[in-house]
């Protein structure tokens, strides 16, 4: 499932640079995220970066976008097709992913 930015947004700006896969922009009120680009950081952390940073906890998995790790992990390829470590990780199974805490 992608995360999204809640109304309580601040709009300070953490978690753009923390995103890997560039999904995070500044909107008209608050920042967003595009669901099409979040993997919630599968293939990179163990955790979703937005909501570590998050200073009032906004950045909330969507439950209108439920996706599997599996699928997750396929977009991280798709969006980072250079990345040959990654390639690597994911192909081995093992990549830092937040469902595998």
């Amino acid at each position: 499932m992608a995360t999204y930015i809640t109304s309580d947004c601040i709009n300070c700006g953490a978690c753009e640079p923390e995103c890997p896969n560039e999904a995070i922009s500044e909107g008209d009120e608050i920042y967003v995220i595009d669901p099409e680009l979040c993997t919630e950081c599968v293939g990179f952390y163990d955790h979703e970066a937005c909501q570590a940073v998050c200073p009032v906890e906004c950045c909330l998995p969507d439950p209108k976008h439920v996706e599997s790790e599996a699928e997750l992990a396929e977009r991280a390829l798709r969006l980072h097709a250079d990345d040959s470590e990654l390639k690597k990780r994911v192909d081995s199974n093992n990549y830092p992913s937040r469902f595998r805490k």
